[in-house]
């Protein structure tokens, strides 16, 4: 298999990752082969999640722009992938052009990739970073350059936390974020849930068993189960709802059903 120019020596380009996976979703150029055999193996059981992460992409910007509208211009995303049209630094920018955004992923391709496409955006940066230890994230000099410990930060966990095992301890993790970002911070989360798939849940479990056979398994939960993410956490209106409809752009009967898949929200602390 031949490395595009774009591909780090580091990564091996025969494994799949689900951030490469991601960005064949949504379109985008940044993949293998073997990505988007794992993408196309997935949607055999759920064809509709293209529009899924697209539901995912538009809620992020939704979020950003009501963030910056409460006052809020910093933004930690971890978990953010490969850059595409519409990022958090383009919206947020585009909204108040001193945001701050820093943007963490462990996959290297989403790293170097967003590397090119910041060059030369002072307000904007990128760690090479894992959800499960995030005081490393916290304590990165990109973290500490760009991100005012004194000022709310924006913490987006979107389609990320549903790749966290139990084991891993997720709550925990969120919390220990919580507690080290300052008052009025605020929690931008998406979730993968059985709940409001418009397919029957052993079929959904196809997808599911897909990412088990990539190791990178994916967790289903409860809205129950993600409602606990926001632990000491206001929510903010319309609380924890499908995707498609926290704070929609359009009448949610033009959205097709795959949009309302999983569950968002956003919390701010007091």
């Amino acid at each position: 298999m031949e490395r595009p120019a774009w591909a780090p020596r580091s990564i091996d380009i025969s494994v799949p990752s689900v951030s490469r996976i991601y960005d064949y979703y949504l379109g985008g150029s940044h993949n293998f082969e073997v990505d988007r055999e794992a993408a196309r193996k997935a949607m055999e059981f759920m064809p509709g999640l293209p529009k899924i992460m697209q539901a995912n992409r538009a809620f992020m910007r939704r979020a950003v722009r009501h963030a910056v509208a409460c006052g809020v211009t910093q933004f930690l995303d971890i978990g953010s992938g490969i850059p595409t049209f519409g990022n958090v630094h383009e919206v947020a920018q585009d909204a108040c052009p001193d945001a701050r955004v820093v943007y963490v992923d462990h996959d290297p391709v989403a790293v170097a990739h967003s590397q090119q496409v910041l060059d030369g955006n002072p307000g904007a940066d990128v760690v090479g970073g894992d959800l499960r230890k995030p005081l490393d994230i916290l304590r990165s000099p990109q973290v500490e350059r760009l991100l005012d410990p004194d000022r709310p930060v924006a913490l987006m966990l979107v389609a990320i936390l549903h790749f966290i095992e139990d084991a891993d301890d997720p709550y925990a993790v969120v919390a220990e974020l919580r507690d080290a970002l300052p008052p009025g911070s605020m929690l931008v989360v998406t979730h993968a849930s059985y709940e409001g798939i418009p397919v029957p849940p052993e079929r959904a479990g196809g997808v599911v068993d897909v990412y088990k056979d990539i190791r990178n398994p994916l967790i289903m939960r409860s809205r129950e189960e993600i409602a606990r993410f926001f632990e000491g956490y206001d929510m903010v209106e319309p609380g924890l709802v499908p995707t498609a409809s926290w704070r929609p752009d359009t009448a949610p009967e033009e959205e097709d059903p795959y949009a309302f898949a999983g569950f968002a929200g956003v919390g701010r602390t007091a």
